[in-house]
């Protein structure tokens, strides 16, 4: 295929030119229009007979396949109808989400997601994205050489270890970088042939996997150490050296090589990790909204955070950034915050501290004279319920896929310290969440200020609906890649992530409503994207590191490269 002009921009301007013709061009899922072939094409690129003699529109299309979707009964089936419709026609695709995103997030990506890496053997069916596996480790380069990736400019990659709350998916996890790549075009409108989903296939420890005999990955367990990270490295040094531009994100990787493996790379390529660093970005935005209701600034509230592994790191780092840029010194930000690994609280001497969660560990003398429960003092560990006792956490933001954890007796004694708590259980999918939030919202009085990882529905309080605030990363990450593409960003800063949760919080309704829902409709995800993305350009340019912009020209250079899912003329190439 090649093209007069770009693939983005107003579809009036735009005209694709290509030689593909009759099946080849019905079976390329970028450029087929099915039924909506003009008659003129019909004739140009050989598809007389080839499609039944009715001449659609592209709404035509989208009513019939939200038919088909209303008749699955089930959100994998869904799931799986929506992939099909992905790998059959893009732009329809795309068009369909555009016109009922709430509706179809929850289906293209978390929680439908999860059960499609799951069961992803199951519905494999064309390929999508690169498969790069352990024993083509000295193919890679040659893999991606092909011609067919010229135009990719961005990568989501995952090795599959660690999907959402499921553990090691092996290449099931393939799941998740499609799934985020849909969303840089859906909700950030990347053109989708810049878009390239990886999933390095270094095995499975997943021992149903390695017996199954329908699995479509390497049926081997977990290539570790030297000789992972010399994969990793080959796949690094190749992406490299065939965009030296590239935007690359990673995701899903376990906690044990998410953190290190991005600061290994970070000042290398443009890079970030969405499970870090998009994470952090939308739960402090959420929380900046959440504080502006309660009316108790950010660093005034003591702040319990579930889990310590590479995403509550990458919160409690960002909200520690956020309470210094409140006059906060580095010591009082992190004295706000109690952090929790397996072992309960995090305190110097512990059990299981890595070295990454040592900075976050309370001195003991913090807790001497604590009133510790029975099991806690058998345990010698300190549980959440001892630290909401003796603290009074104002805030409780969970990442530790325990679900049900955020226990009525710790919701309940949260609600006697606090006016409005501020609960966010954000584990995915839904069967991970650390609690419902019609169970926050009931042991609380309905005073509490819920937010979640999955979408949950509307909850009755007090004969009113509250809408469940979805603290999700597609509120982020591709506002976050939009912005760094179009500013040309070389590199992913601090300063950028901050801005991103920023731009988010302020388009909280919240802050001229204190009743209003913390984020803003997942409808507008469009023009929310748009702003995160101008305030992530405008931070690279601050920050030093765009290429060939400026704040007067990146508002217009942003909308200029915005692709929108609309069929265009066709003009056949000899």
């Amino acid at each position: 295929m090649r093209s007069a002009t770009p693939s983005h921009g107003p579809a009036t301007h735009r005209v694709i030119r290509t030689n593909l013709h009759g099946l080849g061009l019905l079976m390329n899922p970028r450029l087929n229009k099915g039924t909506a072939f003009t008659e003129a094409e019909r004739d140009a690129f050989a598809l007389h007979g080839l499609l039944p003699p009715h001449i659609g529109t592209l709404q035509d299309q989208r009513e019939r396949r939200k038919r088909v979707l209303d008749g699955r009964h089930t959100a994998f089936g869904k799931y799986s109808n929506m992939r099909d419709l992905q790998d059959n026609d893009e732009t329809l695709f795309y068009s369909l989400i555009a016109e009922h995103t709430e509706e179809l997030l929850p289906i293209v990506y978390t929680p439908a997601v999860g059960e499609g890496c799951q069961r992803f053997s199951e519905i494999w069916r064309k390929p999508r994205g690169l498969f790069l596996s352990y024993p083509d480790k000295d193919r890679i380069a040659q893999i991606l050489a092909n011609a067919r990736y010229d135009e990719v400019r961005c990568i989501v990659v995952s090795d599959g270890e660690r999907i959402l709350g499921l553990g090691d998916q092996g290449a099931g996890g393939m799941g998740i970088p499609i799934g985020k790549m849909a969303l840089y075009t859906a909700l950030g409108g990347i053109p989708p042939e810049q878009c390239l989903p990886v999933l390095l296939d270094v095995g499975t420890d997943n021992v149903e996997l390695l017996n199954d005999p329908i699995y479509i990955g390497w049926q081997h367990h977990r290539v570790r150490g030297q000789e992972y990270d010399d994969f990793v490295e080959t796949f690094v040094t190749a992406v490299e050296r065939r965009w030296p531009h590239i935007l690359l994100q990673w995701e899903d990787f376990a906690g044990a090589n998410a953190a290190r493996l991005l600061q290994r790379y970070r000042d290398r390529l443009c890079t970030f990790n969405d499970d870090i660093q998009g994470t952090a970005a939308v739960t402090t935005a959420t929380l900046l909204a959440a504080v502006n209701a309660t009316g108790i600034p950010l660093h005034d509230q003591t702040i319990a955070m579930f889990g310590s592994g590479s995403a509550g790191l990458g919160i409690a780092n960002l909200l520690i950034a956020a309470m210094k840029e409140e006059g906060l010194s580095e010591e009082q930000a992190r004295g706000r915050i109690y952090a929790f690994n397996r072992y309960g609280l995090i305190v110097e001497g512990g059990k299981g501290i890595r070295p990454e969660q040592e900075p976050l560990a309370r001195k003991r003398g913090d807790v001497a004279g604590w009133k510790l429960s029975p099991a806690s003092a058998e345990t010698g560990g300190i549980s959440l319920l001892d630290v909401v006792r003796n603290v009074g956490i104002t805030v409780l933001a969970g990442v530790s896929a325990q679900p049900g954890v955020f226990t009525e007796a710790i919701v309940r004694e949260m609600a006697r310290h606090t006016p409005h708590p501020v609960i966010f259980p954000l584990s995915n999918p839904t069967s991970q969440s650390e609690a419902a939030p019609a169970d926050l919202l009931r042991w609380t009085d309905g005073r509490a200020l819920v937010g979640t990882g999955s979408p949950f529905p509307p909850v009755e309080v007090n004969g009113k609906l509250v809408r469940i605030a979805q603290v999700n990363n597609s509120y982020i990450f591709p506002g976050l890649a939009l912005g760094i593409l179009v500013s040309r960003a070389g590199r992913v800063t601090d300063g950028m992530i901050m801005a991103a949760a920023k731009a988010l919080a302020a388009l909280s309704p919240a802050r001229t409503d204190k009743s209003a829902p913390l984020l803003p409709p997942i409808a507008e995800a469009r023009k929310t994207s748009l702003a995160v993305a101008e305030a992530v350009g405008m931070q690279a340019i601050a920050d030093g590191v765009a290429e060939a912009i400026d704040e007067a020209s990146l508002a217009d250079a942003l909308r200029a490269y915005v692709w929108e899912p609309e069929y265009v003329p066709y003009e056949r190439i000899p």
